[in-house]
């Protein structure tokens, strides 16, 4: 049971004096029956003014016939001795006889607290609209989760409408034994959850990775937060990406620190009723990411991993990143994606064998369900489409399932092929030594090709193995296994020293690499599928 007390008359009184609404009415007497919210407002208001009538008579609680399951709080004030008893005139507030004064000021009126949220924005008319945005974005989902964007000024009036309550209690000299109510957004969920789970077709679920949030703004009251910035400065400083200062957190830490006098001294308790509504500025969609992965083989020497694009011009016209993103875009409807994936090889490496693994996240889906064989025709189209890229054991896969692509990369080996030039005549036993040479340990500062963009740095990296083919007086293939991030072409050709021991070194001749292929990734992940 969630009762109204004899002691509750006073705040019900009050606050339809000032022009609340009944639903908040009900949130600053801390009723917390999710069901009682879901009446229509007209019947809400008919049950105050009953409840206020009885109450004069009689002391006794009036129940109202709902179940009453927990709820959160939302803590409007601190333990503040010798605050002022005063509102923004310096006077102290009359409780009004009860009558037909409350019907009479709220009835019509947007309240003075929710600015009006609890009131139209709680009705079908809005709840159609909001899933007629939803149905037209064409999203796929089993469950949605809803939020709510309030106006910072909200909370300002929540805290003037509390203050304004406290005042007359201990004018009264009546028990003020709660100094906390029902929050706003919670109030306006239990409202509107059933009805648009009821008009979606699905349940409502605080777990579920499909958003429908709604914006609203109040430019009537925009300016009601302003004092806080000069009561307390701090709360108050330019952050990017945020149009304004006035942010909900901000003016949410600036009424914990305002004194209460100073704050009735710029704000009047309770609240006054505006002219106008709220706005529902936005209406949004949005589906949690969902991750694609496998391995892709390049063959082609004129192809990047990713858009090579130096100062705003593109140096080729496609990439490994592209090729694979274009179809998976277009089949699941994102708005974006990310790339990523275990190494890299350069625009000239061909990265052969059963391929390097990668992952893509691709933001704010519209489609995410898709069968096995529907991945597997996917892959397909991806493979068909280009002949310098395949791609195999193409999966959905879960964001935590990334991190195994990444773990202990350093430790991964990687197997490579070499073509090799020499300056001076080599014969086969010149390079057989090189076959027996077992955890080469090297030093590599960082290579000059890539020192723009990265620091500068000695990074110690192990060959594990090498195996040398003879080709002729000039060349041979050099086969090696090598710990990951090892850089080979310096490795080959030494980068005028900063590589130590290198191929050129071992030889004592220039060597220098002409071809270099990937032929093996030895990181596990993602799964081989059968084909």
């Amino acid at each position: 049971m969630s009762p109204l007390a004899g002691k509750d008359r006073a705040v019900v009184q009050l606050l339809l004096d000032a022009g609340t609404c009944p639903r908040c009415v009900l949130r600053f007497c801390s009723v917390g029956s999710q069901l009682l919210y879901r009446h229509p407002l007209q019947d809400l208001m008919k049950d105050l003014q009953e409840f206020l009538k009885n109450s004069q008579e009689k002391e006794d609680t009036v129940c109202l016939d709902v179940a009453d399951p927990p709820c959160k709080r939302l803590r409007l004030e601190h333990k503040e001795e010798g605050a002022a008893e005063l509102n923004h005139n310096g006077a102290i507030p009359q409780l009004p006889s009860a009558g037909n004064t409350a019907l009479q000021s709220s009835a019509g009126r947007v309240c003075n607290v929710c600015l009006g949220i609890l009131q139209e924005f709680c009705e079908p008319d809005f709840v159609k609209k909001v899933c007629q945005k939803v149905n037209s974005a064409d999203y796929q989902f089993t469950s949605f989760v809803f939020s709510v964007s309030l106006p910072p000024q909200l909370s300002v009036r929540e805290r003037a409408a509390w203050l304004g309550v406290k005042q007359q209690m201990r004018n009264l000299g009546l028990p003020l034994a709660k100094d906390d109510i029902v929050q706003l957004k919670e109030a306006y969920k239990w409202i509107i959850h059933p009805q648009l789970s009821e008009e979606l077709g699905v349940p409502a679920d605080g777990k579920s990775l499909f958003e429908v949030s709604v914006v609203f703004a109040h430019p009537e009251t925009d300016e009601e937060c302003h004092f806080l910035a000069t009561a307390c400065p701090d709360c108050f400083k330019p952050a990017k990406n945020k149009q304004s200062v006035f942010t909900r957190m901000a003016v949410i830490k600036a009424l914990e620190r305002i004194k209460e006098e100073d704050f009735l001294k710029h704000f009047p308790c309770p609240p006054s009723s505006p002219k106008n509504l709220c706005d529902a500025l936005d209406i949004q969609c949005n589906n949690g990411a969902v991750f694609v992965a496998g391995r892709y083989n390049k063959y082609s020497r004129n192809l990047p991993q990713t858009p090579w694009i130096i100062d705003g011009e593109r140096k080729l016209e496609s990439s490994v990143e592209e090729l694979i993103s274009e179809h998976l875009m277009a089949e699941f409807k994102a708005d974006s994606f990310n790339f990523s994936s275990s190494g890299r090889e350069d625009v000239d490496v061909r990265t052969l064998g059963n391929g390097r693994p990668f992952a893509m996240e691709l933001v704010n889906p519209r489609r995410i369900h898709f069968t096995a064989e529907e991945m597997k025709r996917l892959q397909q189209a991806i493979n068909d489409s280009s002949d310098k890229i395949q791609v195999r054991d193409l999966q959905l896969v879960t964001r935590e399932a990334i991190g195994r692509m990444k773990e202990g990369e350093e430790e991964k080996t990687k197997t490579y092929s070499a073509l090799i030039w020499t300056d001076r005549a080599i014969q086969r036993e010149d390079i057989a030594f090189l076959d027996d040479i077992k955890e080469l340990r090297l030093e590599q500062k960082t290579p000059l090709r890539v020192l723009h963009r990265r620091p500068l740095a000695v990074r110690c990296r192990l060959i594990h193995s090498m195996r040398c083919e003879y080709i002729d007086q000039h060349h041979f293939r050099l086969r090696l296994r090598s710990q990951a991030g090892t850089y080979i072409k310096e490795f080959v050709h030494g980068d005028f020293g900063r590589t130590k021991p290198n191929i050129g070194s071992l030889l004592n001749r220039t060597a220098d690499i002409l071809e270099l292929d990937v032929e093996s990734v030895d990181v596990d992940w993602p799964p081989t599928l059968a084909d």
